[in-house]
C-alpha cells in the first residue's frame, strides 16, 4: 500500500536533503505581525465587512503563507493540523484549501494531521475528504486512529495515500493506554505497530519517548515514523537515530510551535527565527542519516 507514498517521500527528502516536517497549528490570536498586515490589508478592500471567522482565517492564511515562505526550504512537508482549521466553519475550511495550494507551490508535500477514527461508510468518507482527489483536500498523508480495530484503517489504507497510525504517541497520557501490559504480554503500542506492519502502514512514534524506538523499529521495519514532540515537547532529534535505520526517508521529524515561535525564544523577527531554527533541525536530523 505504502509504496507509493514511500517512494514519492523518499524522492522528495533526497532532493531537498531534509527530513523536516513544518506543524502548521495556527491560532488567529497568535500570528505574525506581517500575517496581522497582510490581513488587514485585505480586510480593507472594497466591500461588506467580513465575518469574525472569515477574519480569522484571512490571519491563519497569512500566517501559513508567511511561515511556509521562510521555513518550508528547509523542510519537505508540511503539516497542517486540521483542527485548528475547522474550528473556523466554513471559512477555516477554505483557509485549509488555501495553505494546502501555498505548500504545494512551495514544492512541499502535505500531511492532513486529521487524526481520525471511525469505521464504514464514516471512515470511507473521511478518507474521501482528507486524501481523496477534489471535491477532497487531496493530501498525500493522513493521521489516523486505530482504536477501532483494523476496519477502521483499511479506507485509508486503500487510498495509496500516506497512512499514519497512531502508535506510541509524544504527550504524557500515552503511557495511560497505550503502555498498558496485555494478558498475552506486550504493552498495547506493540500490538497496534503489529498491525501498522501487517497493512504496510507508517506510524507515528513521539519523540518524547525515544527508549521505544528500536523496539518499534524491529516491529515496523518498513514504516516511515513520523516524529512529533522535538522542541516545545521536550524530544531532541539527537535521540532519533533509529528511525532512520531504512534511510533518510525512515523518520520525519515534525516540529511546530518551535519554528513558528522561535522568535519568542531566541529573538530575532519571526521569518528569520523561524528559518533558523528549521534548518538547524534539518541539519541535525540529515546528520543521523549520513
Amino acid at each position: 500500500m505504502s509504496d507509493r507514498f514511500r517512494e514519492r517521500l523518499a524522492e522528495a527528502v533526497a532532493a531537498r536533503r531534509s527530513s523536516i516536517v513544518l506543524g502548521l497549528d495556527p491560532d488567529p490570536a497568535r500570528v505574525w505581525p506581517e500575517a496581522l498586515a497582510v490581513a488587514s490589508a485585505h480586510d480593507g478592500a472594497p466591500g461588506a465587512p467580513p465575518s469574525p471567522a472569515a477574519a480569522a482565517a484571512e490571519l491563519v492564511v497569512a500566517h501559513c503563507a508567511a511561515l511556509i515562505a521562510a521555513a518550508g526550504p528547509a523542510c519537505v512537508a508540511v503539516k497542517p493540523q486540521v483542527a485548528c482549521f475547522e474550528r473556523l466553519g466554513s471559512a477555516g475550511w477554505a483557509a485549509l484549501e488555501r495553505v494546502v495550494a501555498a505548500a504545494r507551490a512551495a514544492g512541499l508535500l502535505v500531511h492532513a494531521d486529521a487524526e481520525r477514527g471511525d469505521i464504514g461508510v464514516s471512515a470511507e468518507a473521511y478518507a474521501e475528504g482528507l486524501v481523496g482527489p477534489a471535491p477532497g483536500l487531496d493530501a498525500d498523508a493522513v493521521t489516523v486512529n486505530p482504536y477501532l480495530g483494523e476496519d477502521s484503517l483499511e479506507p485509508f489504507v486503500g487510498t495509496g495515500r500516506g497512512v499514519f497510525v497512531l502508535v506510541r504517541t509524544s504527550n504524557p497520557g500515552a503511557a495511560d493506554l497505550q503502555d498498558a501490559e496485555l494478558a498475552q504480554g506486550g504493552p498495547l503500542w506493540e500490538r497496534v505497530a503489529a498491525l501498522v506492519d501487517r497493512l504496510d502502514a507508517n506510524a507515528v512514534v513521539g519523540a518524547t519517548a525515544p527508549e521505544h524506538l528500536v523496539r518499534a523499529r524491529a516491529l515496523m521495519p518498513r514504516a516511515t515514523f513520523l516524529l512529533p514532540g522535538v522542541g516545545a515537547q521536550g524530544g531532541r532529534v539527537e535521540d532519533l537515530a533509529p528511525a532512520f535505520a531504512p534511510g533518510a526517508h525512515g523518520g520525519l521529524v515534525t516540529a511546530s510551535r518551535s519554528i513558528a515561535r522561535a522568535h519568542e525564544q531566541h529573538g530575532g523577527e519571526p521569518a528569520a527565527a523561524a528559518r533558523e531554527e528549521a534548518e538547524r533541525l534539518r541539519e541535525a536530523a540529515w546528520a543521523l542519516c549520513a
